[in-house]
């Protein structure tokens, strides 16, 4: 065996581990929190089985689907200002959500659907959520289409990415309201008020809808920024989602086995995404992760919980945004401005810093862990 063959199992031999980590210590932790509340393997509600059967559905299917979407030349357009070393990737499959987001959204619903822990009008929140997960992977799939189509990395224009991600997003809002002021089957106190650590509360009232609107956009394109690397954006969906099931478990249990489900799809997802990539997610995926994460937070006055679960999203995003800003501060006569990092989202400036890939997933992994635990410390 040459050393470039040695070298290539050798990393391919590290996403598996590192897959195998994540997937072992989810499974415990579940198993670990159903049994400590008392749900211990209930076919009615546990967050491990939804978690687990998720996870088994969204691997094997990816071995049918990932072929199929190689067939139909799906493969990925890599930015030529990007990273020199994903040029490499280029012909990798994209659109990836287009299998594992239905697969946990389907399980969620079954499950919580004819689940006796979930109440009809709960059931009607896990409906609403997987309709707004659904349609902001609709517009990922949208900008997706069109960059496989036009044969580069520009999809559906800005513009028309946020007018859609604000449409959805506030006929989501809309249908809350309603809920909330119409049919009073929500209190509107406890939607309006944000809750935070030690008791405190802040009333928003009717400031609330805009924020919420603004909150399902801005996790959507964060969560778009993230996915960057192979593994990344699905391992930490797969640990965001299962630290949202604990935190919304005492209250809903139809959304909290919805993000139980969730988190499975994304760890059976990594299964065909951990390094080296066999298929990207792409936009399809990672704006319906960010949409699902969102929703649930508004429904759930858990808009603190998602600020610290989300913590590595909120970075990634404040390192672009520093980025352009930066740029566009320095720009001298000659219209070129200074580079805060090597290059934007923060994940991007470690590579190019010599971080491998896969020191890069690990390190995040471990820093979304312990904000998860933080969030449920002072949730």
């Amino acid at each position: 065996m040459d050393a470039k063959s040695f070298s290539g199992n050798a990393l391919n031999l590290s996403g598996t581990n590192l897959f195998w980590l994540l997937g072992v210590g989810l499974s415990a932790a579940a198993l670990i929190l159903d049994w400590t509340a008392g749900r211990f393997l209930n076919l009615g509600f546990s967050l491990t089985l939804p978690l687990l059967i998720s996870a088994l559905l969204t691997a094997g299917l990816g071995y049918w689907v990932v072929p199929l979407l190689q067939q139909l030349k799906t493969g990925q357009i890599i930015r030529e200002d990007g990273p020199q070393a994903h040029l490499k990737k280029a012909g990798t499959p994209t659109m990836g959500g287009v299998f594992f987001v239905p697969v946990g959204v389907l399980v969620a619903l079954l499950w919580s659907g004819f689940s006796p822990a979930v109440s009809a009008s709960n059931f009607i929140s896990v409906i609403a959520v997987a309709a707004l997960t659904l349609a902001y992977g609709f517009i990922g799939w949208l900008d997706d289409w069109q960059i496989l189509r036009r044969k580069s990395n520009k999809g559906i224009s800005p513009q028309m990415k946020l007018a859609l991600q604000v449409g959805f997003g506030g006929l989501f809002c809309l249908w809350l309201l309603i809920q909330t002021y119409f049919l009073e089957s929500v209190e509107p106190a406890s939607i309006t008020t944000i809750l935070l650590p030690l008791g405190l509360a802040i009333p928003l009232g009717l400031l609330f809808w805009p924020l919420a609107v603004f909150v399902l956009v801005a996790e959507s394109n964060a969560t778009n920024l993230t996915d960057g690397v192979d593994g990344l954006m699905g391992g930490l969906g797969a640990i965001a989602f299962l630290g949202f099931a604990v935190v919304v478990a005492p209250t809903s249990a139809g959304l909290a086995i919805f993000c139980a489900c969730l988190s499975g799809s994304c760890l059976g997802f990594v299964a065909h995404n951990r390094n080296p990539a066999r298929v990207f997610m792409g936009d399809t995926g990672s704006l319906a992760l960010g949409g699902a994460l969102a929703a649930v937070a508004i429904l759930t006055n858990s808009l603190w919980s998602l600020f610290i679960i989300g913590g590595i999203l909120i970075v990634e995003t404040l390192s672009v945004m520093a980025q352009v800003g930066y740029y566009k501060a320095t720009k001298g006569p000659d219209g070129i401005g200074k580079r805060l990092f090597k290059m934007a989202p923060l994940h991007h400036h470690l590579e190019l810093s010599g971080w491998r890939e896969i020191k890069i997933v690990g390190v995040f992994y471990v820093i979304n862990t312990i904000l998860v635990l933080l969030a449920l410390m002072v949730h």
